[in-house]
């Protein structure tokens, strides 16, 4: 088990493969959460559209309270095997236990028991995606490399994400309701001990040295700092809108082309295939346009594509997937370019903290990310659901709803995204810190830690040490 990153700048490619495996069972989990689990519970098991939305909001806003702790928590560990790995091999358990108490679940279980399980199975994905997200930033440090990474990693989660979808699909008839669902909770409990297993031992960890400055306690001064860091601020408000605008669509898909198009239970499975499929694409162009144009420039210009797909989605006439399906491609691919591109940014900020404090703070940062994604999620699972009940609209099976319902559905699926991803790209208008500054930023850092590795050194063999401190 390797503990040091390769030499060059650029990992090699079956590290990356390597380490982007844990995304696989990540996004497939991911798209059960939003698109498949709401319906189940509404649908076969029985809840209320208000109790299972009030559900899913009152999980999201508890969990986003944990996310900064892991993450401060994850910057302060130091193992025998790394900092990261260890966590994500302490996440998979939970998940896998609380997937299949949600997965399997049958008829008759409580708001209570959905509560519950629902925030145990956040608490393993935020603490799988938290450590998957810092290590990624530790061991891949050149601008432009990181947008090739977290592309893969992007391309890898829209496997898992296709994969799932396609289970019910081959299952036919077996695969249809809670069955397709049973099947989909199988697949992820399965998938994440291979994938965490092929993840912690191939992939290197490089853990930066550390200065006393470093070994600080995190306080609630140090947390409000990076907030109101001007690239981290404008990193968090983009997210937040940019979760916005795919979230609303994501818990409202199945009612939305079903219900006010017209397409049967298996085209919408087939739509979901091409949407998702189209990001195994979308995250390679983006990681491409990032490192030719710059990763803000490349956000922006998602954004505005992404209101023209989404309102092509209008023009298409009910129950015709020859050009549904070229749609439905067209808005996925230019949607995977969000949380990929937002994800390697992150990255950049975390290399300019470490600079300018000598603090490692990288997990926190991604937790912060994370955080307005579980809140972005939670406004659009519980307030979308309850303007949905306010207009009348029916989730039951075989519920017929009136023309106001359907229109107030596609009101909210449609054009509001487009809206909140309005906000999300425009945020980066300005953004300075680019490949240039990020160049200078790593060579500073590249210095001051080959000088710590020297001190250790020094003092190992002679007990004296050399000042590393960082600039004041």
């Amino acid at each position: 088990m390797a503990n040091s990153a390769p030499g060059s700048a650029r990992l090699p490619l079956p590290v990356v493969m390597a380490f982007s495996s844990t995304a696989l069972p990540i996004a497939a989990i991911g798209l059960v959460m939003a698109v498949y689990l709401p319906r189940f519970f509404a649908g076969q098991i029985g809840l209320s559209l208000a109790a299972v939305g009030g559900a899913f909001t009152i999980v999201r806003l508890i969990d986003m309270a944990i996310d900064p702790l892991l993450g401060m928590a994850m910057d302060r560990t130091r193992t025998r095997i790394g900092r990261y790995r260890p966590w994500l091999l302490i996440g998979g358990p939970i998940v896998m236990l609380a997937a299949y108490m949600l997965f399997m679940a049958h008829p008759g279980i409580t708001e209570l028991y959905l509560v519950g399980w629902l925030l145990v199975l956040y608490l393993g994905v935020s603490i799988l995606t938290l450590s998957q997200a810092a290590w990624g930033a530790s061991i891949a440090t050149d601008y432009h490399d990181r947008s090739r990474v977290y592309g893969v990693i992007q391309a890898v989660g829209v496997v898992g994400a296709v994969l799932i979808l396609l289970l019910p699909l081959a299952l036919g008839k077996h695969g249809e309701g809670a069955n397709g669902v049973h099947a989909m909770g199988w697949f992820c409990i399965l998938a994440i001990p291979a994938a965490l297993a092929l993840c912690t031992l191939i992939t290197p960890e490089r853990v930066a040295p550390e200065t006393d400055v470093a070994k600080e306690r995190v306080t609630l001064r140090d947390y409000w700092d990076l907030i109101r860091r001007p690239e981290m601020a404008r990193l968090i408000f983009a997210d937040l809108f940019m979760a916005l605008g795919p979230g609303t669509t994501a818990a409202l898909y199945l009612f939305f082309f079903h219900d006010a198009r017209g397409y049967t239970g298996q085209q919408t499975g087939v739509l979901l295939v091409f949407f998702i499929g189209a990001g195994l694409v979308g995250a390679m162009f983006w990681g491409w346009l990032a490192q030719k144009i710059g990763k803000h420039r490349a956000l922006i210009v998602s954004a505005l594509a992404y209101a023209a797909t989404q309102s092509a989605l209008m023009i298409i006439p009910p129950a015709t997937m020859s050009l549904a399906i070229p749609g439905m491609f067209s808005v996925g691919f230019v949607s995977s370019a969000f949380v990929l591109i937002v994800r390697a940014m992150v990255a950049d900020v975390a290399d300019e903290v470490r600079l300018e404090t000598g603090k490692e703070r990288v997990g926190l940062l991604y937790a912060l990310v994370t955080t307005t994604q579980k809140i972005g999620t939670a406004i659009t699972v519980g307030i979308s659901f309850m303007v949905l009940d306010l207009v009348g609209y029916n989730a039951a099976e075989g519920a017929v709803n009136t023309p106001q319902a359907i229109r107030g559905l596609e009101l909210c699926y449609v054009f509001a995204p487009i809206i909140l991803v309005f906000f999300g790209g425009a945020a980066f208008i300005g953004w300075k810190l680019d490949a240039k500054r990020h160049a200078e930023v790593r060579r500073q850092l590249d210095e001051r830690d080959a000088l710590a590795a020297e001190a250790g050194l020094l003092d190992a063999v002679s007990g004296v040490g050399v000042a590393t401190q960082p600039p004041r």
